[in-house]
């Protein structure tokens, strides 16, 4: 990374840091007196944006979307691909209104955390992955009834680019028994917003909404292969964005930047 980047990187940290104090501490006092949909454009769906805006204009993290047609008018579940924390920014800025599955330490984290808790994350404990599932099912299921996306990465984790975790089946139970699809989302941001350190790279994400997927009958059975097919999907895309993206550093970018910028 040139010295310039390290310069913005820091800069764009700073001002990151400084937004997140300002905005989680007026959540704290506004927010509690609002209605949950105006809650989460006020607490989130601002947030998220500006901090996508701001990778972009300082450090130069671009991104374009394909897909957006596939996204369905009614709340489902989104099963999205996990590198790094811009897709979290973007998703949570992108669909409205919508309930993460978090770690629920996150929800101690000065401001943010804070902030976070006022908009009815489902807060899983990962030491207990049974009563997580429960957990996941019974509040996943009540959000999507109130009309709330309901996020899931179902690596679980951060996977490194050109990496592929194996997809829990939480998320395909939850659309399932719900009568609803899941709408797989893949991307590349993990090569400009590395899973490890604190470097950023600029580039442009390449993010791919895919079709919805219902599960084909019931059962057990039928949400293993819902699940199956999902991954199949993001595997695949996985494979062609990371087949052309720009790597971070190179002059001659093989991905073209004409998309129409969603935010």
């Amino acid at each position: 990374m040139t010295t310039v980047q390290t310069i913005r990187t820091v800069l764009f940290y700073l001002l990151l840091s400084l937004s997140a104090c300002i905005w989680g501490t007026l959540s704290l006092f506004i927010a509690p007196f609002l209605p949950f949909h105006a809650r989460y454009r006020f607490i989130v769906w601002r947030w998220c944006r500006s901090a996508v805006w701001l990778a972009k204009v300082v450090v130069g993290i671009r991104y374009e979307v394909k897909g957006l047609e596939n996204i369905p008018e009614r709340p489902c579940v989104i099963l999205a691909k996990h590198q790094s924390t811009w897709e979290t920014f973007y998703l949570s800025g992108a669909f409205e209104p919508l309930s993460q599955v978090v770690k629920r330490e996150l929800l101690r984290v000065p401001f943010f955390g804070w902030a976070m808790a006022l908009m009815k994350p489902i807060a899983i404990d990962r030491s207990n992955p049974k009563a997580a599932l429960k957990q996941l099912a019974s509040q996943g299921d009540e959000r999507l009834k109130q009309g709330a996306w309901v996020l899931i990465f179902p690596e679980g984790t951060r996977v490194p680019a050109g990496q592929m975790g194996k997809f829990s089946r939480g998320g395909a139970a939850l659309a399932a028994n719900a009568n609803l699809p899941v709408l797989p989302v893949a991307h590349n941001a993990g090569t400009y917003w590395p899973k490890e350190g604190w470097a950023k790279y600029p580039g442009t994400i390449q993010v791919v909404i895919g079709p919805p997927m219902y599960a084909e009958g019931e059962g057990p059975r039928s949400i293993a292969e819902l699940n199956d097919r999902a991954y199949a999907w993001v595997e695949q895309t996985q494979k062609q964005i990371e087949g052309f993206a720009d790597l971070p550093g190179s002059s001659n970018p093989s991905v073209p930047r004409d998309s129409v910028d969603k935010l």
